[in-house]
């Protein structure tokens, strides 16, 4: 995860994220994203998608039944698995995933993980398959408390 986006959490920018559109969007290795980037935005990756081609849309793939809910102290963003079927006029060459909020402004980004690339859309349906449909969550034990 970005750690701008938990900072634009608490400022209230990312909205009420089982509202939003959220995408799954993805770059290929031209660029080296870091957790402390510091404005995890769209068009700051967006140079470096795959190609919009085959079975995968610019600006990434929605995500479909998000939701966001607290059991047992976790608060998680769920949503459907994610798959981009085989088509020979796909992509060759994914690397990073992107998790982006499109609807909050400027198009934050969540967060992001390495597909273990490339990942070829020409060679095989592309999967994610997310376990239990979590695809982020902020438990709540790791969060602490200042007293003073």
């Amino acid at each position: 995860m970005f750690q701008e986006a938990l900072l634009d959490m608490a400022k209230g920018v990312h909205g009420d994220l089982s509202a939003a559109t959220i995408k799954l969007a993805i770059c290929d290795d031209t660029i080296t994203p870091a957790a402390d980037d510091g404005t995890p935005r769209w068009a700051d990756y967006s140079a470096n998608e795959v190609s919009a081609a085959g079975n995968y849309v610019a600006g990434g793939i929605t995500l479909t039944t998000v939701t966001v809910t607290m059991v047992g102290g976790i608060c998680t963003l769920k949503a459907d698995d994610v798959n981009i079927a085989m088509d020979a006029s796909g992509f060759l060459d994914g690397y990073w995933a992107f998790v982006v909020n499109t609807t909050a402004a400027s198009d934050q980004i969540l967060g992001y993980f390495e597909m273990a690339g490339p990942v070829s859309e020409q060679a095989a349906d592309v999967d994610f398959e997310w376990d239990g449909g979590v695809v982020i969550e902020f438990p709540a034990d790791v969060l602490t408390w200042k007293t003073p």
